[in-house]
């Protein structure tokens, strides 16, 4: 059985990118472009790690990561940040949202 990963991406390239790159890699990767779809992806089928792009546009995508880590039956599902304010200011507020991890963009 694959692994799901959801990408939580508003950039239809980048979406692109981190969707082939992890499905080649054999993950099985679905993906939200906004806050939204991706409270909707995460309720109806969990997955088993989050790749959160903290800027959605005019949302701010540790919105999910706060949520998720109050819901008993998705706080142990690891989210990892992708930013491309990767400050220390910005990786700490990060983390006390309730993010495991930060990467920066561009992702390697």
């Amino acid at each position: 059985m694959k692994h799901r990963i959801l990408i939580v991406e508003d950039d239809p390239l980048s979406r692109e990118l981190l969707t082939d790159w992890l499905e080649t890699e054999g993950y099985e990767a679905v993906s939200a472009a906004d806050l939204k779809a991706s409270f909707e992806a995460v309720q109806s089928h969990p997955p088993d790690l989050v790749l959160l792009d903290v800027r959605l546009g005019a949302d701010d995508g540790l919105t999910l990561a706060s949520w998720m880590r109050q819901q008993p039956e998705l706080r142990q599902i690891p989210v990892i940040a992708v930013t491309a304010h990767a400050m220390v200011t910005e990786k700490h507020r990060i983390i006390e949202a309730g993010c495991n991890a930060v990467v920066s963009k561009p992702v390697d």
